[in-house]
């Protein structure tokens, strides 16, 4: 008996080992992959300031967008008439978005002012999608009036998680690393993200049209633990004071002492301002292309394909052109931005020209793949300047509220295209020319700045 036992016990310890190493073996790849990913996001001094968290954050938050977005490819647009859904789109758009409108001006004050305030609101707009992909897990299959308000609630509290991140990047940024390559390494890990997300949620609505947003819950769940694991200088605000879109005022503080003014966007040159009006403009295209196309490739696709191809190759192209821009970022550290950016709103305007004047599969490709590379990188290069004019105690500020503006823009081009007659020629002309007007407002703007040198009073 005591032989068998011993035996038994030499069988079970080799049995275990055996059990641990192919455990080990099955782990390595994940395990493995996981380190390879930290050492990528915490590189340059990134890990310790928080900046790697933020940037895993992000990747969070773009996949749960991306399970989202393709719980609904097939339901929003494809399985209701175009006319009832382009009717409930714009009625929800505007019911949303308006509240939106009014209170983004004080967002970035508030949070300031309130403890925990940035960490809490990127939780809340986390916590906030997975509850409303469970609300839409319960309509997605019937097309029913409640999915409507929840899609239009989860594109809400994306781009006010958009606003508070703008924010938040300049607060943890390591010495190494320039604004302007940790806005790209961030935007990068988004678009990465999304690739492999894309995948897996097309797996998922294999198995039942709940089921990637049943993963859009899980991931977004993940991403409001997340928030709170960031570094406790995202909330706070000392030395720092508000950016003012208008000029510098005084305070009327009686007594001897007066305070100096506060510096706006204007009082620091005239760069971060037509960089953001160039901006704004791309953000507008980008919305107008995202809701016209979404319903003209849909009734009207081009090239005689079917519609949920021809869209699925203009947002790939959009994807691909952004991604392109998010590798180039870093390249912009010493180049001229406000150039860069007049030379990129030409681009976009001609490819939305030629558009129109030949309107076909490839040119709304083109316009697409055009659209996302001039906006990441027209945004990269208002990143720089106002890394560079902007004076280090509003900056933060300053990003919150440029970001606001271009997310406003973003609605009123969508809401643009959700209203335009679904004709294929009118709507590239529509965008031509709203690319035109920010063309005229911000170009000449810009090559003056180019030309005359701005000089770098606060560069960081």
């Amino acid at each position: 008996m005591r032989r068998a036992g011993s035996a038994l016990r030499r069988g079970g310890r080799a049995t275990g080992r055996a059990a641990g190493a192919v455990g080990r073996a099955v782990s390595r790849p994940v395990t493995g992959t996981g380190r390879r990913i930290r050492k990528a996001t915490h590189a340059q001094g990134a890990g310790e300031t928080g900046l790697g968290r933020l940037i895993e954050l992000h990747a969070v938050n773009a996949a749960g967008d991306m399970m989202i977005t393709i719980a609904l490819a097939s339901t929003v647009f494809f399985s209701v008439p175009t006319d009832q859904a382009r009717g409930r789109v714009a009625l929800y758009l505007l019911v949303t978005m308006a509240p939106f409108a009014l209170l983004a001006p004080v967002i970035g004050p508030l949070l300031d002012r309130v403890p925990h305030g940035r960490r809490a609101a990127m939780a809340a707009t986390m916590l906030g999608r997975a509850f409303l992909a469970l609300a839409m897990a319960g309509a997605v299959t019937t097309g029913s009036l409640e999915l409507y308000p929840a899609a239009l609630g989860v594109l809400v509290a994306s781009k006010a998680y958009g606003v508070v991140r703008s924010a938040v990047v300049p607060r943890l940024l390591p010495p190494r690393i320039s604004l302007v390559k940790a806005n790209s390494r961030v935007t990068l890990s988004g678009l990465l993200a999304t690739g492999v997300a894309a995948p897996v949620g097309a797996g998922l609505q294999a198995i039942g049209p709940r089921w990637p947003l049943y993963g859009a819950f899980v991931i977004f769940v993940i991403g409001m633990f997340l928030s709170f694991s960031l570094s406790h200088d995202v909330d706070s605000a000392r030395g720092e004071d508000r950016a003012l879109l208008a000029s510098g005022v005084s305070s009327d503080r009686p007594g001897p002492l007066r305070v100096p003014p506060k510096p706006g966007l204007r009082t620091v040159g005239p760069s971060v301002l037509h960089a953001l009006q160039a901006n704004a403009t791309l953000r507008c295209l980008s919305g107008f292309l995202t809701f016209f196309l979404a319903f003209l490739l849909r009734g009207h696709p081009p090239g005689g394909l079917s519609p949920e191809l021809t869209l699925g190759l203009v947002v790939v192209a959009a994807g691909a052109g952004n991604a392109l821009g998010s590798v180039f970022g870093s390249w912009l550290r010493d180049r001229g931005p406000e150039l860069i950016i007049a030379v990129l709103l030409g681009f976009a305007l001609s490819a939305a020209v030629c558009a129109a004047f030949l309107y076909s599969l490839p040119a709304v490709v083109g316009l697409a793949a055009s659209a996302g590379l001039a906006q990441s990188l027209c945004k990269l290069s208002l990143d720089a300047l106002i890394q560079r004019d902007v004076p280090e105690r509003v900056r933060t500020s300053a990003f919150a509220r440029s970001e606001t503006i271009m997310q406003l823009a973003w609605c009123a081009g969508g809401g643009i295209g959700i209203l335009l007659p679904l004709n294929g020629t009118l709507g590239m002309a529509v965008a031509a020319a709203l690319v035109a007007v920010g063309a005229a407002v911000a170009v000449r703007g810009l090559l003056d700045a180019a030309r005359r040198g701005t000089p770098h009073p606060h560069a960081a």
